[in-house]
């Protein structure tokens, strides 16, 4: 069981990024020259590397082994897509009012790669967990990034029409439920995994409740939602901005997502740790490979609108470092997100290291 000192850290002091710009502006960082990027000052030399598979629609590579037999990746994602998305079914049911309901299952249960919710579980089992003990935190992640979809689409946002090959939830459902059925989800997901969760202990499930919230507010996902739209349409935003940007508004719930699968399964801090420095690398790389999707393919194949980032002037990774050092970036950013589950069982980590490669080769 964690140790009180663990838990009081953790509920006291959420180590969730370690901001290196004054908190006092959200924007006062965005033109500083001294603003040094956490991801840009411990790379590496770009070298050599096969980064081709990225682009080419090869399926991820998987080298990993469980039992001296090849991970079966593709069963795995099919096995735990399935769960999530019957606990999901099962923990939205219709109720009154059903307009509300319909609208947040109809964006919930739209489809979707379920990542997130893989890493959650993933996380759980590479630190000696239960797969249970995991799943109430994984819906919530998932009922999180539902929500934000559905506000991400709104026409005071990004006005989208199109998510995962539908419509989008304010396209059928009008404006103003799409804003309460993004709400719904959000306050849902904490009261879900609050009471769903059993076999850990109350102080871990206090804990993961901690890293979730901070994950999704002005520390995390609306931090970079903000700066996402201040910086919309300015041709100065730099390397640094954009990087803060998509670590705080696409990273931080993939973050989470493992950091909470780690506390429910019982990870020691150090193993949470290390875990969150792997999230928060494939979670940047996750936004990298976005952003080359957005430009290389078509909305048939994305299941949301194409070259959207072009039309509204966004800053992306392959305008400012060129399509192929943002190919380059993208791989980097795995080798070094794969690197942190050294000294983890090879048997359990495979999963993660295929999520790993899946984020960086994954076409849509």
């Amino acid at each position: 069981m964690m140790s009180m000192n663990l838990v009081d850290a953790w509920a006291q002091n959420l180590s969730f990024f370690k901001q290196p710009f004054p908190s006092k502006s959200p924007l006062a960082f965005i033109h500083h020259p001294k603003f040094d990027p956490v991801f840009l000052k411990s790379r590496r030399p770009i070298s050599s590397l096969g980064v081709s598979a990225v682009l080419t629609g090869e399926e991820a590579r998987v080298s990993t082994r469980r039992d001296d037999a090849p991970f079966d990746f593709n069963a795995y994602v099919v096995e735990k897509a399935n769960h999530v998305n019957k606990a999901l079914d099962d923990a939205v049911a219709v109720g009154n009012p059903p307009m509300i309901h319909e609208a947040m299952r109809y964006s919930l249960l739209a489809g979707g790669k379920r990542v997130r919710p893989m890493l959650c579980i993933a996380a759980c089992d590479i630190v000696g967990g239960a797969q249970a003990a995991a799943i109430p935190a994984a819906c919530a992640v998932e009922m999180i990034h539902t929500m934000s979809l559905i506000h991400d689409d709104l026409p005071c946002m990004d006005n989208d029409d199109l998510r995962r090959g539908k419509p989008t939830n304010h396209k059928v459902f009008g404006e103003n439920v799409a804003v309460l059925a993004g709400d719904a989800l959000l306050a849902y997901a904490f009261e879900f995994m609050a009471k769903a969760t059993v076999g850990v202990a109350a102080q871990r499930i206090l804990a993961a409740v901690g890293e979730l919230a901070k994950a999704i507010g002005t520390e995390g996902l609306v931090a970079g939602q903000v700066v996402d739209l201040h910086c919309t349409g300015d041709a100065n935003v730099g390397l640094d901005t954009l990087e803060y940007i998509h670590i705080h508004k696409t990273a931080a719930l993939l973050e989470a997502s493992v950091v909470l699968g780690a506390i429910m399964g019982g990870g020691s801090s150090e193993q949470v740790e290390k875990l969150r420095t792997f999230a928060r690398k494939i979670g940047l790389l996750f936004q990298v490979v976005d952003d080359i999707l957005d430009v290389t393919k078509s909305s048939e194949e994305l299941g949301k609108t194409a070259g959207k980032d072009l039309a509204v002037d966004k800053t992306t990774y392959p305008k400012l470092l060129g399509m192929e050092k943002a190919i380059e970036f993208a791989e980097q950013l795995n080798e070094e997100a794969k690197a942190q589950l050294d000294g983890f069982d090879p048997s359990k980590a495979a999963p993660l290291l295929s999520l790993a490669d899946y984020i960086a080769h994954r076409q849509n």
